[in-house]
């Protein structure tokens, strides 16, 4: 039996300056390798086996290089948080100055795109390197509240010596990540930080509930722009014969005619007038709306061309499902469990049965329900890619995986039985990389 964890929020709010000493001597145990009388919190003490993994030295303080200005501003431009940024500030800014806190907002990528606050916060903060363009993901700075909240995809408050780099044990941080309301996609991580004698319990509950109302706020927006597009083509599909779907930009559908709802097709990034072979619609004539496109079925079938899927599991935050046939690519990031199933069905290329994934998912074959609603969403945006009775890819499919250099590294929040049993046997070689 191990020691118990401590009690942060407890012993913080008594005395942070006794808190704070108690966690340097938990940290240097653990990194000498010796049992600490108090066990760091589950959550930490996860992070810094990841971070140990990855090579952060905790004694440097390692700073990759910031972004120029102009992808700063690019990459501000691009991103979906930009629509929020008056929820966030209106939640927490205000609270913030006065509590000598800055506010932080990264991009998925660990990337720093907005910071503001107190000024004399501002400066220190400048100090650590904690500035726009300056990148903080988990595994190059170390256990920090925008990084951390990125790879566990919860909220996480880390609290002095919590932090992996020693230089950074003088700091309090609370992240929350921001996800997008439609598809579970992590957009980034917004994080309160200051001194470590500012910490107080309430920030996570607090930054938690700013974040969740972000998230709210984009479902509305989504909502009001579908209803704007719905307007545009509802006296366009009216005049339609036959099978169509009008999607937004992002391929999420305002409005159908002469077919089944479908929620969302999957569009490639670069998407453009003509004809094109879709997944889950087949041949289509593509035309643009105001706003989003018109995707008109076509009523030859569509021919079953031979095709390349990746399915990427190399990434420490993102999975991804790659697609390349004769039509063209497209690219989705893939919900964690999906990507149980794709790398299970890759696993098996000969198909897997409802209950076999089961058991594979959840160590018991009974829950077939589940399985069977989790594989009808990922054949929303594969289509014809999968068959069933047994679920398998497409023969003429070429399918390709990108492990993780270290076999631990596979999945690493999955608890299906199969994931953790391939996690702990190891897979043969290095990862299975594409081809250029």
């Amino acid at each position: 039996m191990g020691n118990p964890p401590m009690n942060l929020v407890r012993l913080a709010a008594r005395d942070a300056a006794q808190a704070a000493r108690v966690l340097n001597e938990v940290r240097e145990a653990a990194l000498a390798g010796r049992r600490a009388r108090i066990a760091p919190r589950p959550v930490i003490e996860q992070s810094w086996d990841r971070v140990l993994r990855s090579g952060v030295d905790p004694e440097r303080d390692v700073r990759s290089g910031l972004l120029p200005a102009d992808e700063v501003r690019r990459r501000r431009e691009e991103s979906p948080l930009r629509q929020v940024l008056p929820v966030l500030r209106e939640g927490l800014l205000s609270v913030a100055d006065v509590a000598q806190h800055i506010m932080v907002v990264a991009d998925a990528d660990g990337r720093v795109l907005w910071r503001e606050g107190a000024s004399p916060v501002l400066r220190k903060a400048d100090g650590l390197g904690f500035e726009v363009g300056a990148d903080w993901r988990e595994d190059v700075v170390g256990t920090n509240g925008v990084g951390t909240p990125a790879v566990v995809r919860r909220p996480v408050q880390v609290f002095a010596a919590e932090h992996f780099v020693r230089s950074h044990t003088s700091w309090t941080c609370t992240g929350a990540p921001i996800t997008d309301p439609r598809d579970g996609r992590l957009l980034g991580v917004v994080d309160v930080s200051g001194p470590l004698e500012t910490m107080h319990p309430a920030t996570l509950a607090w930054v938690d509930s700013v974040a969740k109302l972000a998230e709210a706020r984009l479902r509305e927006l989504h909502l009001a722009s579908l209803e704007r597009l719905r307007a545009v083509a509802a006296p366009v599909l009216a005049r339609l014969p036959g099978r169509a779907v009008v999607v937004d930009r992002d391929g999420w559908a305002a409005a159908v005619t002469g077919m089944p709802y479908v929620r969302r097709v999957t569009l490639p990034k670069s998407l453009a007038p003509g004809h094109r072979l879709f997944a889950s619609l087949g041949a289509c004539t593509v035309e643009p709306l105001a706003g989003g496109w018109l995707l008109r079925a076509e009523d030859r079938p569509a021919a079953p061309d031979a095709c390349r899927i990746v399915l990427d599991l190399a990434g420490r935050d993102r999975r991804t499902v790659t697609v390349t046939g004769a039509s063209g690519s497209w690219s989705r990031e893939l919900s964690p469990r999906h990507a149980e199933l794709l790398f299970l069905l890759a696993e098996h290329r000969s198909g897997r049965g409802a209950a076999e994934l089961a058991g594979d998912l959840f160590g018991d074959p009974s829950r077939t329900v589940t399985v069977r609603a989790e594989m009808s969403r990922v054949r929303r945006y594969l289509g014809e890619l999968l068959r069933h009775r047994p679920y398998r890819f497409r023969d003429e499919a070429e399918v390709t995986v990108v492990l993780p250099d270290n076999p631990s590294d596979l999945l690493p929040q999955s608890t299906a039985p199969a994931v953790v049993r391939k996690r702990n046997t190891g897979h043969e070689g290095r990862s299975e990389r594409p081809p250029a």
